[in-house]
């Protein structure tokens, strides 16, 4: 197994070790991982790859009744695929970001007409599916199939980049240089870099945490580089939280909730009352029109996309 990249305050400390950070990670997460739907085995590679869509960018809290029910609705990517876009856009509710409801249901259409209506467990074919790209594919293969690869979510960055690089958070965007640390950690073993890939990611959401992180609880801190170095404050660019209120998504949300309620089309009238400002009202549904989440009709109506 290639080694890992050491930094100057690690390279001495024998510790710092894959094998010993894959054993003390693993065995935390025995010990303390949550017990949520899509890790069950009934959950399956679908069940997967619905968790994976739902929680970009969406806390658990959220994502869990709504992955309830859609999985009760469509059990099956066939399910799915038979219904139209704007089912899919109505079940996703307030998860936000509804573009994800269409790219699953655009996935569940060519899992039933490419591979017989069962998610592929091949990682190139994954990746070729509508709206999946490198985390997704890599996760779905991970965890519903067990395999060997590196999975980089936002948690599992910012464990490396303290762990490992000694630095509080990770770049914005994925480097080339977090990939090779991500493959540089991964155990030889199938079944044990599944379980890391899994393990991390939790450790992450639960311990290592964006802020008022909690070491006493970290089963790896005594290895820590971020820790020893006496948690040195970012350096980069200020991190900003993303704000709401008065935003063209939010006038986007209120303009998909009334279409959402509905039985049928709604005049352009509904969709006026729900925000005071018609320059930014009417700019807000342009894009939900050029995204393909609302379909206008004659007469100024307006609905969910049937096709």
């Amino acid at each position: 197994m290639p080694s890992m990249p050491m930094t100057e305050k690690n390279a001495t400390n024998p510790t710092t070790e894959p094998a010993v950070l894959h054993e003390s990670v693993i065995g935390w997460f025995g010990e303390h991982a949550r017990d949520l739907p899509w890790r069950r085995p009934e959950a399956g590679a679908w069940g997967v790859m619905v968790s994976e869509f739902m929680l970009q960018q969406t806390p658990v809290s959220r994502v869990l009744p709504v992955y309830e029910q859609w999985l009760a609705r469509w059990p099956r990517p066939a399910d799915l695929a038979a219904e139209a876009p704007g089912e899919a856009v109505r079940a996703w509710g307030r998860l936000g970001y509804p573009r994800r409801a269409l790219r699953l249901h655009g996935a569940a259409l060519a899992i039933t007409e490419r591979h017989g209506g069962d998610v592929p467990a091949d990682h190139g074919q994954l990746l070729s599916l509508p709206g999946i790209g490198e985390y997704t594919a890599a996760a779905v293969a991970s965890f519903a199939y067990g395999q060997r690869h590196a999975v980089l979510d936002t948690n599992v960055r910012r464990v490396f980049a303290r762990a490992v690089t000694g630095v509080q958070y990770p770049p914005t965007a994925t480097t080339a240089a977090e990939r090779r640390l991500a493959r540089a950690l991964l155990p030889e073993d199938e079944a044990t870099a599944a379980r890391w890939a899994a393990a991390s990611m939790e450790l992450g959401a639960l311990v290592c945490t964006a802020k008022n992180e909690t070491c006493v609880r970290c089963p790896i801190a005594a290895q820590c580089a971020w820790r020893l170095a006496g948690k040195p404050a970012h350096e980069g660019p200020a991190r900003r939280g993303q704000t709401y209120a008065g935003t063209d998504r939010q006038v986007r949300g209120r303009l998909l909730a009334v279409l959402r309620e509905a039985t049928g089309s709604v005049p352009q009238s509904a969709l006026d009352a729900v925000w005071h400002e018609p320059v930014q009202r009417a700019r807000a549904l342009d894009g939900l029109v050029a995204d393909g989440l609302v379909e206008p009709l004659e007469n100024g109506f307006y609905r969910l996309p049937q096709s």
